[in-house]
């Protein structure tokens, strides 16, 4: 695949997986090798552990949507900033649901071979998650 064919699985993740929550589609793109090297803490580092994430945060925020900042290929990575718009509605990391609007900065980087993606690691600002939840931090 070219860059712009990675990028498009990619955005074609977010979109199907994240934002309109077609769970199937995680088993199309997502490779049976696929490693998360940065799961959450309780989730398997696995296609499953992806599957169960976006399902929770589904769960959590009803009404989430991904907002794509930037995207970014080079070689066999996708890089996508983006930021997660929802109300939290059901439970997440533990925080019984709020009502409260949040709105959280991601930073994925994605290995892509062939047509499926094999590896994911992601930064964000967990803190500022927590005190959106109103956790107490």
């Amino acid at each position: 695949m070219d860059l712009q064919e990675n990028k498009a699985l990619v955005r074609r993740l977010i979109d199907e997986a994240q934002t309109m929550g077609n769970l199937d589609v995680v088993d199309e793109l997502l490779a049976d090798d696929f490693v998360d090297h940065s799961p959450l803490p309780g989730l398997p580092p696995t296609r499953e552990g992806i599957r169960i994430l976006f399902g929770v945060m589904l769960g959590a925020f009803p009404d989430l949507r991904v907002a794509v900042s930037e995207q970014i290929a080079e070689d066999d990575r996708v890089v996508t900033r983006k930021t997660f718009h929802g109300t939290h509605r059901g439970e997440f990391l533990g925080l019984a649901p709020t009502g409260n609007p949040v709105a959280f900065e991601v930073v994925d980087i994605l290995t892509v071979r062939g047509d499926r993606i094999t590896e994911h690691r992601v930064v964000f600002d967990q803190l500022g998650l927590l005190r959106q939840l109103g956790a107490p931090v």
